[in-house]
């Protein structure tokens, strides 16, 4: 608990002197009714007003993405409550994000409605490691399982990226920074529209020296990526509309390995290679004078990634190739004032090639929830799912919620929850797979409040309790992957959301979680790898009168074990960032940031290296 003393006076230290200025069109707000009133679609897969949501559910808007001056999602989602991030090595390598005590497979993942979980990947889990924010609009993130709206994965929790589209009308956007370890990063953006036809492109290039991926290394891991995205809609006649977005993202990191003769972490030459390409076509029609919402889609996510090790030859050491296709129906029909029903159908087929294994499966799928708001004071959500598997059979998943405001800025909710995560290809087929896995299982239960101290102020606070069965785990007995797992995970988050005064913004989180691995043996409770107890952040950002911002973000986290036997601590550390921007012009602003303010040495996964003090600036545009 020493780091979080550290953390509440750094958090003081970076709070800028509360001058009341007018504000500015473009600043960020966070806890005015404006935020209150956003629309969401994580928690229940249909828009939705985010204070009639009766889930726990975080959103970054671009505004605040561009404020934090963020490179990488994943650090930015370091900073929400109840989500812990792990690291191999700097920019590029592996990056897992845990929800909530979850494994990190079991964080489902979308971008612009396509599921990217990689199916070539053992447990099916999505790397953060290329997520980069340039092209990001909104950043959603649901924490508790839902797997009732999102299906299989949907464990732990859910995040939904959404990137740039033309329904603002013609703009451009551009940006170029550059800074330590080599780094230069550009994007840019164009988006135009109108009632009838809008659309926006987005291309970005990023490249860096980067640290030694081992942290006993010496040389350099470097890292590039070039990626783009584009959407297009098109109003068809009045109540039809055609939707397509793509996203693209190539990508190559410098890695190390375990070469010979110690056979340890240390400098070596393999790299990785990955292309990412997802794609949405969507149809939607309003009937019933558009009381009646109906959406048919098709998506599809292709990942090919490829590993290379110079000193075994030119040829790739491994290379996975995993596809899925998504066919969508959607069905959002509002039965009378204040209540919806929402229902649909889905298959998914999805395949996985890695030279010597070629499989394929299905799931099908049907759903139903109904959303009432009765008075304006409440909201309840309840539905059912089941699921149709090729390989493991039928599973049904129910969930509940409901949030009430008993009197003026007070909020109470509660939600029921279960999710599950199929068994991926490489568990059910490969040499070490078993074809009668079963699926992994949970059942969550959180309650929590939420109060307005303030205009301008809410804290909320959250209770979560979550059980795991039918874990899928690599049985050592065996050599295979057995459902023999189990794993309990219980905590409280804090949160803290302020626009105290004109001009100054801030947000603070604290969670305490306990992760514990429930399976009978050698490591029943213990905790789970890499799933600190305690971590918390707050970052805060002032915007003066003439137009000058200064912020910071300090960010605390917990001891952790980086092993399921807890013989390896990973020592907990605390990092603080500051920064500044300044615009030149309506159009133009400078910015810069210092990340590891005071080169903290600590590690995310034993063994690998972490950044140090670095230090970046760059360049804004935008014409509106």
């Amino acid at each position: 608990m020493q780091k979080f003393k550290y953390l509440l006076i750094a958090s003081a230290a970076l709070l800028p002197p509360a001058i009341a200025h007018a504000q500015t069109d473009d600043q960020i707000i966070v806890a005015d009714e404006r935020v209150d009133r956003d629309i969401v679609v994580v928690a229940s897969g249909v828009p939705q007003p985010l204070d009639e949501v009766s889930r726990s559910v975080t959103v970054f808007q671009r505004a605040e993405i561009e404020q934090r001056q963020t490179m990488v999602l994943s650090d930015l989602l370091a900073t929400v409550p109840g989500v812990t991030v792990s690291r191999n090595g700097g920019l590029g390598t592996l990056t897992s994000v845990r929800i909530r005590g979850a494994e990190a497979e079991q964080t489902l993942v979308l971008i612009d409605g396509v599921r990217v979980n990689d199916p070539s990947s053992p447990g099916g889990g999505f790397d953060f490691a290329n997520l980069l924010a340039g092209s990001a609009e909104r950043v959603e993130v649901l924490r508790g399982p839902n797997s009732v709206v999102w299906g299989s994965q949907a464990i732990g929790g859910v995040v939904n990226v959404v990137t740039r589209d033309g329904s603002q009308g013609l703009s451009f956007r551009g940006n170029a920074e550059g800074g330590s370890f080599g780094t230069f990063s550009g994007t840019a953006g164009v988006s135009a529209g109108n009632d009838r036809l809008s659309g926006a492109l987005t291309a970005g290039y990023t490249t860096t020296d980067g640290i030694s991926a081992a942290a006993s290394g010496t040389e350099p891991d470097g890292y590039r990526q070039f990626g783009a995205t584009g959407q297009l809609s098109v109003r068809i006649v009045d109540n039809v509309s055609l939707d397509l977005r793509g996203y693209y993202a190539d990508s190559k990191a410098d890695l190390d390995g375990f070469p010979a003769p110690d056979y340890i972490l240390a400098d070596d030459a393999e790299y990785a290679k990955a292309q990412e390409l997802y794609g949405y076509a969507g149809l939607k029609a309003d009937l019933f004078g558009g009381r009646f919402h109906n959406r048919l889609a098709f998506t599809i996510a292709d990942i090919n990634r490829d590993n290379y090790d110079p000193a075994f030859g030119a040829e790739p050491s491994f290379f996975g190739r995993g596809r899925s296709e998504r066919y969508e129906y959607q069905g959002d029909a509002e039965l009378a004032q204040g209540y919806r029903a929402v229902f649909g159908a889905e298959h998914e087929n999805s395949r996985y090639f890695d030279g010597s294994l070629r499989e394929s499966t299905g799931i099908t799928s049907f759903y139903g929830e109904l959303i009432a708001n009765p008075v304006s004071w409440a909201s309840l959500n309840a539905g059912i799912r089941h699921d149709d598997h090729r390989d493991f059979g039928g599973h049904t998943s129910f969930g509940a919620s409901a949030a009430i405001e008993p009197i003026a800025g007070t909020r109470l909710h509660a939600s029921y929850g279960e999710g599950f995560k199929a068994p991926t290809l490489y568990q059910l087929f490969s040499f070490y797979g078993y074809d009668k896995l079963r699926p992994e299982t949970a059942k969550s239960y959180e309650l929590g409040a939420e109060q307005r101290i303030l205009p301008g102020v809410t804290a909320k606070a959250t209770w979560f309790h979550r059980d795991t069965d039918n874990q899928i785990d690599f049985d050592l007995g065996t050599s295979k992957y057995l459902n023999v797992a189990r794993a309990r995970a219980e905590g409280v988050e804090l949160e803290l959301v302020a626009t105290p005064v004109t001009g100054l913004s801030l947000r603070g989180a604290y969670t305490h979680a306990d992760a514990e691995n429930r399976s009978p043996g050698a490591n029943f409770g213990n905790d789970l790898a890499r799933r600190p107890q305690d971590a918390g952040s707050i970052s805060a950002d002032y915007r003066f009168g003439f137009g000058l911002s200064l912020g910071g973000t300090v960010l605390v986290v917990g001891d952790s074990f980086d092993d399921a036997g807890n013989f390896t601590r990973l020592e907990g550390y605390t990092l603080a960032g500051i920064r500044a921007a300044y615009p030149v012009t309506d159009r133009i602003e400078v910015y810069g940031r210092v990340e590891n303010l005071f080169d903290e040495k600590y590690q995310t996964v034993s063994g690998y290296g972490t950044m140090g003090r670095a230090a970046y600036g760059g360049m804004r545009l935008k014409f509106d």
